[in-house]
């Protein structure tokens, strides 16, 4: 390949990858060619991405950027998935597509700039809380003391109010009220 075309390839891939920093590298050699569809078509409805690339070249492309990570995972056949709201919500989707197609094999992620490698990281990686998620376990947890106030609270005026409508009740029916 002349270096004028692989200029030109690196280019596309920097162009591709900008802004994306936490992606998924998987090695979908020897799929056949219904289930690469399928998995491609099933991503993509997630707005999943799958870029086959070139190590050499993405590397070139990813040098300046987060994915630079993944370089030592760069090794044989590779395929780069990102995209949807986070790289969790990617990882989740491949594990299940994994299940699926035996010969998808996962190699590794990137979030933040910890790496994640081979099948167990991307599983471990696939169990932890989206952005979504953790802010609504933060905020949960930042409301239940407040909670668990207003239930101290309100417990033992709620008592009282049941006791009193016990006793309007009886007065009402006319029934004694007896000291207990």
């Amino acid at each position: 390949m002349s270096k004028p075309v692989k200029e030109i390839m690196i280019r596309e891939y920097a162009s591709k990858l900008e802004g994306v920093d936490n992606a998924l590298l998987v090695s979908i050699r020897g799929i056949e060619a219904n289930d690469n569809n399928r998995l491609r078509l099933g991503l993509a409805e997630k707005e999943i991405s799958v870029t086959v690339i070139r190590n050499n070249l993405a590397k070139h492309a990813m040098k300046d950027s987060g994915l630079s990570t993944l370089e030592p995972l760069m090794k044989g056949p590779t395929a780069l998935a990102y995209g949807a709201e986070s790289v969790v919500d990617v990882a989740r989707e491949l594990v299940k597509w994994a299940k699926d197609i035996e010969l998808l094999e996962l190699k590794g992620a990137v979030l933040d700039g910890t790496l994640f490698e081979g099948d167990a990281g991307v599983k471990a990686l696939s169990k932890y809380p989206t952005r979504e998620e953790a802010i609504a376990q933060n905020v949960g947890l930042v409301m239940s003391p407040g909670r668990n106030l207003v239930g101290s609270v309100m417990g033992p005026g709620a008592a009282i109010a049941s006791i009193l409508k016990t006793i309007e009740e009886k007065l009402e029916n006319d029934e004694a009220i007896v000291k207990a």
